[in-house]
Parts: C-alpha cells; sequence; structure tokens
C-alpha cells in the first residue's frame, strides 16, 4: 500500500502555517499522521520544494500539462491516479487503506463524545 500525496505550491511542508489555516490541510495533516502510526506508506509532496517529484511521476506531469496547477491536488493510489483537484476524505482513506474509518474519530475525555479528526 502506498498513498502519494502532490499538493500545490505551499509555503511550508504541511501547508498548515501563517494566520489563516485551512482547516481542510489540518485535516489531511492529521490523517496522514494517523495513517503513518499504522504502519501506511504515505508521502506528500509540496511542489515548492520538491518538483522533481511531480516530474518523475508521468500521470502528474501528464495532469499538470494538461489541467495546469487546478489539477492539484493530485493522489496516487498504488501508482494509479485516484484523486485530482481535491484532498481525500477521511471515508476514502480508510477504504483504499482497509482501515477502519473510527481510526478518523477520537475520543474526546472530557466529554466522552466522539469527534471528528479536522
Amino acid at each position: 500500500m502506498k498513498i502519494e500525496i502532490f499538493d500545490p505550491a505551499m509555503c511550508c511542508d504541511t501547508g498548515v502555517c501563517g494566520p489563516n489555516v485551512d482547516p481542510e490541510l489540518t485535516r489531511v495533516a492529521t490523517a496522514i499522521y494517523m495513517l503513518q502510526q499504522q504502519g501506511i506508506s504515505i508521502v506528500r509532496y509540496n511542489l515548492t520544494s520538491e518538483p522533481q517529484a511531480y516530474v518523475d511521476q508521468k500521470e502528474v506531469t501528464q495532469l499538470l500539462e494538461e489541467k495546469g496547477t487546478d489539477s492539484l491536488p493530485i493522489v496516487i493510489v498504488n501508482d494509479k491516479v485516484e484523486k485530482i483537484g481535491e484532498y481525500p476524505t477521511n471515508e476514502e482513506l480508510a477504504k483504499w487503506t482497509g482501515l477502519d474509518i473510527s481510526l478518523f474519530t477520537k475520543k474526546e475525555k472530557s466529554l466522552g463524545k466522539e469527534i471528528k479528526l479536522l
């Protein structure tokens, strides 16, 4: 199992920086961390700092030539393009990895409620 996420150009590796943090980027960064903790091979490339990865992946190069940077993010699972222009949902990540969706929720200890990870 290998998941690769090709991000648009961002100021840092996760995009979770600066005064106006996008909650979607926070959710993706958290999901990636959770999957890595489960032993899933998941990597994220930033166009700003790792342009060679985009050149080396022929499907990404082709999509960028055809659709430009609007095609980013691009998600490749086991060498197959699975998603273009959007980050994967927690449900999609669970489906692709075979992990239970509950991995992406956590118990809030003080109230005993389940909350979705950002």
